[in-house]
């Protein structure tokens, strides 16, 4: 080989490294830029097509199933299968080459798809996927952290485009070890902005009054969830009504999850003294909160569940700015209460605020409540 020759060489090759290293430095920052760790690693497939490969799939393990997340192709009028989230039987005792990378055997390269897998099996479903994309060699790395798998990166490309080399096998599986970090970091995330917001919610208290049981469930947002200032809250009164309150400051913080639990400890103060009824509570509220807090936009609803001398039950609510809540009935059709509609609080606090009433038919449950 003469000196020219092997100057095209270096050439090449510090072009093919420039070309390495742009594709990881693209690749972390599309990993570290959002929380979301599935628009993450959408992100991540559409950089790797067609820049290493000519397609590339996701797949994601969770509770023994495997979640197809995407599936990217280089001609994106192609008609793809599984182009979106599917449910795909769990990886033990597969004999395809998906299952034993996410069983920890791996990378894997791939030119011999084998026989064809059971109908309805992981190993049936991924060749379907392979012969609509052409592939001829896949090259599949586990998406890894802590030596835990949490998925895979598969890479495909067709006759045309020729194997895997072991740089760009390498290459691979440094981006899957940190879409691996990227999504462990990102679910660490959302299961602690989970426990704080459960944790900013009101526990549980014994009801006094035999007749009322409220109940609640609160689920907080899977994508991009923050801790923020949703609230609900019941309790009694000395009378033995039953108070619901559920409400929104604005905001979605540490910030506001404080001013929601001040605003919440200010509602069951001025009720609890007062006694007055939710639209006399409501006005209460809206001139204390912007009197002694910094809180600026709340939407709210408080109702009182009583049971007149004469027996029937009677819902009386007020609603600032939030959406209407729905009676559920013992008949199984409901109905969204939408009288009682106000401005939401911190816009002035002399505004005029009214409650409405409603008798509940006595089949009832005296536990219906506002709900969003």
């Amino acid at each position: 080989m003469n000196s020219q020759d092997r100057s095209v060489d270096v050439v090449r090759a510090l072009e093919r490294a420039n070309t390495s290293l742009r594709l990881l430095a693209d690749s972390s920052t599309a990993l570290a830029s959002i929380l979301d760790a599935d628009e993450a690693l959408r992100r991540l497939a559409r950089l790797l097509v067609p820049s290493i490969a000519e397609a590339c799939v996701v797949d994601l393990a969770e509770d023994d199933v495997v979640r197809r997340l995407t599936v990217v192709h280089h001609d994106p009028a192609r008609s793809l299968p599984y182009a979106v989230e599917t449910l795909l039987p769990g990886p033990e005792g597969s004999g395809s080459a998906l299952g034993a990378v996410l069983r920890g055997q791996g990378p894997v390269v791939v030119d011999d798809f084998g026989a064809p897998g059971e109908p309805g099996s992981l190993q049936a479903a991924q060749q379907d996927l392979y012969r609509s994309l052409d592939a001829a060699t896949l090259l599949i790395v586990p998406l890894q952290a802590r030596r835990t798998v949490l998925g895979a990166l598969t890479l495909v490309r067709s006759t045309a485009t020729g194997p895997f080399d072991q740089q760009e096998a390498s290459l691979a599986a440094d981006l899957g070890h940190r879409a691996g970090l990227a999504l462990e970091n990102a679910r660490l995330y959302a299961l602690q902005q989970h426990r704080r917001a459960v944790a900013a919610l009101p526990a549980a208290r014994p009801v006094r009054c035999p007749q009322a049981r409220p109940g609640a469930r609160y689920l907080p947002a899977r994508e991009g969830a923050e801790v923020g200032g949703d609230w609900y809250d019941a309790f009694t009164l000395p009378d033995c009504s039953t108070v619901l309150a559920i409400g929104d400051v604005v905001g979605h913080d540490l910030t506001a999850a404080v001013r929601m639990g001040q605003l919440r400890n200010m509602l069951r103060a001025l009720e609890y003294d007062s006694g007055d009824s939710p639209a006399g509570v409501m006005r209460r509220l809206d001139a204390v909160m912007q009197g002694l807090t910094s809180t600026e936009l709340v939407t709210a609803v408080i109702a009182r569940l009583y049971a007149t001398p004469t027996g029937p039950w009677v819902l009386q609510w007020t609603n600032a700015g939030h959406p209407p809540p729905l009676l559920a009935l013992a008949d199984g059709t409901s109905r969204l209460l939408e009288d009682g509609l106000a401005p939401v609080l911190g816009v002035d606090p002399a505004l005029a605020r009214e409650d409405a009433l409603i008798v509940l038919p006595r089949a009832a449950p005296c536990c219906s409540t506002p709900t969003a």
